[in-house]
């Protein structure tokens, strides 16, 4: 990516908020299916993640890269979808390594009470760090493959 380019600079940007549409979206259905409902939190993960998946797909196709129209729209979304199964392959051990410790890590260091559980902060904090570390490689794979035909 040339961060001299405008047009690169503005798909970045672009990129950033549908990430942040995508995030509100993951972590709303995650919260959503595992405190509301009781879903166990590496499957709400797994489900949380498909949704914004999705939502990030129609975002980038019609906002961040509207020039990338090229490719037939099920080549794309299957470019997407793929780059996106492995970022769920490298996101959930992430999570289900990361969730129990930061549960933990809550559960003994909060000696205040806060209106939120340790198990609900341990849960986001995991989610949050699997989620940054999967975003660069969306991006980067995104762009260079599934988004390659625009300038």
């Amino acid at each position: 990516m040339n961060v001299l380019n405008r047009k690169e600079r503005i798909r970045f940007l672009r990129f950033a908020v549908v990430g942040t549409i995508g995030a509100v979206v993951d972590f709303g259905t995650f919260n959503l299916l595992n405190s509301l409902l009781g879903i166990q939190a590496v499957i709400a993960s797994v489900i949380s993640f498909t949704a914004a998946v999705t939502s990030n797909f129609i975002w980038h196709r019609y906002w961040t890269y509207p020039d990338s129209r090229s490719k037939p729209v099920a080549q794309q979304m299957t470019q997407f979808a793929f780059v996106s199964v492995i970022g769920l392959s490298i996101r959930t051990p992430i999570f289900a390594a990361l969730e129990p410790l930061f549960r933990r890590m809550f559960a003994t260091r909060l000696h205040i009470p806060l209106p939120l559980s340790a198990d609900f902060l341990g849960h986001n904090l995991a989610l949050a760090v699997a989620v940054g570390i999967v975003m660069l490689w969306n991006f980067f794979v995104n762009r260079y493959w599934t988004y390659n035909d625009v300038d």
